[in-house]
C-alpha cells in the first residue's frame, strides 16, 4: 500500500493508459449541478440499498477528503484494518462510519462542502503523474498500480455515484460520452482479472463490445502464465474471437457495478460464439464488492 518510486511492474496486459485527469474538473462542476438541483425531499431517497442520496453525497465528501489526505498532504493516521479483516469489510466499514458521522452535517453545509473540497481534488488529480506507482486496483488484479488506472478508478467512482444519485431523484444516466467513454474504459480493464482462473489456450480471445457513442471493442486474449497475467488486453486483435458479448452502454457499467447482475445482463446481450467464455467475461467486478 505504500509503492516507491520504480516500484510498478510491467501491467502492459492492462491494455494502453488512459488519461482521465482533465475530466475531474468538469465531472465535479456536473456532481454539483446535480446535488444544488435537488428538492429537499430528494435528500431522503434511497440512491442505494441501505444509502439515501444525502450518504451517499457524504461518503464522496469522504472520498474526497481520503485522496487528499493519503495523496497530497501524506497524512498516515486514520482507520486501521482489525484483525482477520478483508479489504471489502475493512472498506464498507470505514465508508458506513464516516456516513454515519456526517448525519450531524446538514444538506447545505455538505453541498458546500462538497463544492470546496472536490475543486481541490481535481487539482490534484490534474497535476498527478500517470506513471508513478500509486495504490493497488484490486478488481484489475494490480498492487501497486499505475497511477493512471488508480486515478481512472476514481473517476468512475465520482461518476458512478453521481449515476446512483441521478437515479434516485428520477434521472436517467448521463449518456454525455466525455465521461461515459473513459468510464466504460476503466470498467473494462478488469476483464483479465476476470478471466484469471478460466483456462483456454494461448491465443484464444474474448471480446467485449458495447454499442452507442460511448462504447468501443475490448478484447482479452490467453497468453502464455510466464507474462505474469493469463489474460491480456494488449495483444492484437485477430478479429476471430472464440466468443463475443455485444452490451448496451447502460448495461454495461451497471453489471460492472453489480448494479445488475450477470445473469441479467447475458439477458440482455447478444453473444456470439462459446456461451461459457461469454458468461465468464460477464462475471467482471469494477469496484470493490
Amino acid at each position: 500500500m505504500n509503492p516507491q518510486p520504480g516500484d510498478v511492474p510491467d501491467h502492459s496486459w492492462l491494455g494502453s493508459p488512459i488519461d482521465v485527469r482533465p475530466l475531474f474538473s468538469p465531472e465535479q462542476s456536473a456532481l454539483m449541478a446535480t446535488l444544488r438541483g435537488l428538492a429537499p425531499a430528494d435528500w431522503a431517497m434511497e440512491a442505494v440499498p441501505g444509502w439515501t442520496v444525502r450518504d451517499v453525497a457524504a461518503h464522496l465528501l469522504g472520498d474526497f477528503y481520503g485522496r487528499l489526505g493519503r495523496d497530497r498532504d501524506g497524512h498516515t493516521d486514520g482507520p486501521a484494518f482489525r484483525p482477520g479483516e478483508t479489504l471489502a469489510a475493512f472498506i464498507h466499514r470505514i465508508n458506513q462510519e464516516w456516513v454515519d458521522a456526517c448525519r450531524r452535517m446538514s444538506a447545505v453545509a455538505l453541498v458546500d462542502t462538497l463544492d470546496l473540497v472536490g475543486g481541490q481534488v481535481a487539482r490534484f488529480f490534474e497535476s498527478t503523474d500517470p506513471g508513478a506507482p500509486s495504490l493497488g486496483v484490486s478488481w484489475a488484479g494490480v498492487d501497486p498500480a499505475p497511477k493512471w488506472l488508480d486515478t481512472a478508478r476514481d473517476l468512475t467512482e465520482f461518476w458512478t455515484h453521481r449515476q446512483q444519485l441521478r437515479h434516485a431523484t428520477g434521472q436517467g444516466t448521463d449518456p454525455d460520452p466525455r465521461f461515459l467513454s473513459p468510464v466504460l474504459d476503466t470498467f473494462l480493464r478488469a476483464l483479465p482479472h476476470t478471466l484469471r482462473e478460466v483456462g483456454a489456450p494461448v491465443g484464444t480471445q474474448i471480446r467485449v463490445r458495447v454499442d452507442g457513442p460511448a462504447g468501443g471493442t475490448w478484447t482479452a486474449t490467453a497468453v502464455p502464465v510466464r507474462t505474469g497475467a493469463r489474460w491480456s488486453l494488449a495483444e492484437p486483435d485477430t478479429g476471430h474471437p472464440a466468443a463475443t458479448v455485444h452490451l448496451d452502454a447502460d448495461t454495461a457499467w451497471r453489471l460492472c457495478t453489480r448494479g445488475i447482475r450477470p445473469a441479467a445482463a447475458l439477458a440482455r446481450a447478444r453473444v456470439d460464439g462459446d456461451p461459457q467464455l461469454a458468461a465468464a467475461a460477464c462475471q467482471i467486478v469494477s469496484i470493490v464488492y
